[in-house]
């Protein structure tokens, strides 16, 4: 029987770094066989993702993966509010998220903080988590695996679709001529502007602007890339977009696989919904091994 996930605070920093929320799943096995850190979309879309991380965290604790999930500052039940975060706040998060798994599967760091052990460090990230991970992993001196579940190609993809829940709501009340005009200006000066009950300030929005999904340049022989999307539609592809991303992680040493699975868009659907075909394919892309979820 799987142990259940411990929650915690963990302190960032000084006491006026605030803490963060996390979830450690311990591994079913010891030593584990790899590390998992989570990093979660943006904004709504994680609060829409909950129960699916929380289901894919306990499947692959009980595969023996040692996996940690953690709310970003201004997010979830972590210290901040939303509004007050940027994105190199959030980079220096899964830094400390990282650091604090490395540590709790019992591996020991050396004089320079960096962890004495060769188990497997997995950085899963979905939708802008997933740039988050390889950005992050460019500070990292230790190599990576990466796990993208529906990863965009560039952070400007997703604010633009953010932003346009604004020019939306003003389009309804009337209101939307210039507004996305207005709306990048004020993020380009480093004000703030809501959006959909969200204050997203500029240090955050051109952090994500600039994100782009490229593999870092320090891959490591044996790097891995894991690329699951979902989608309703039977035998449905990978977008052109999306083929020549995974082409240029290849090139750039990673060993890439792609593939579409069966299920919802559940980061975005009105109602919570599970993608149980994501859960298999998830644990068969890090073993190896065809798994059957139910």
């Amino acid at each position: 029987m799987a142990t259940p996930p411990r929650a915690f605070f963990l302190p960032f920093g000084s006491v006026d770094g605030g803490q963060r929320f996390c979830l450690y799943h311990p591994p079913a096995s010891s030593p584990p066989l790899g590390l998992v850190l989570y990093v979660h979309p943006f904004a709504e879309e994680m609060n829409k993702s909950r129960r699916m991380a929380a289901l894919q965290s306990r499947a692959l604790a009980a595969a023996g993966y040692a996996v940690l999930q953690i709310d970003l500052f201004g997010c979830g039940d972590s210290s901040g509010d939303f509004g007050d975060a940027t994105w190199d706040a959030w980079l220096d998060d899964v830094a400390l998220g990282l650091q604090y798994l490395q540590g709790r599967a019992g591996a020991p760091l050396d004089a320079n903080g960096q962890p004495q052990t060769g188990l497997p460090i997995w950085l899963w990230g979905l939708r802008a988590g997933c740039l988050l991970a390889v950005e992050a992993a460019k500070r990292f001196d230790q190599p990576c695996h990466f796990l993208f579940w529906q990863p965009p190609a560039s952070g400007k993809t997703l604010l633009q679709q953010f932003l346009r829940l604004k020019v939306a709501g003003d389009l309804v009340s009337g209101q939307s001529k210039g507004v996305m005009d207005t709306l990048r200006r004020q993020l380009a000066d480093g004000g703030a502007v809501e959006i959909a009950g969200y204050s997203l300030s500029g240090g955050l929005a051109n952090g994500l602007e600039r994100s782009v999904l490229e593999p870092p340049a320090n891959a490591a022989p044996g790097s891995r890339v894991e690329w699951i999307e979902l989608s309703t539609r039977n035998e449905a592809n990978l977008s052109p977009v999306a083929q020549k991303t995974v082409a240029q992680w290849q090139s750039g040493g990673f060993s890439s696989r792609a593939r579409v699975v069966n299920g919802p868009a559940f980061w975005q659907t009105t109602e919570i919904e599970d993608a149980p075909d994501l859960i298999a394919a998830t644990l068969e892309a890090l073993s190896g091994v065809e798994v059957n979820v139910p």
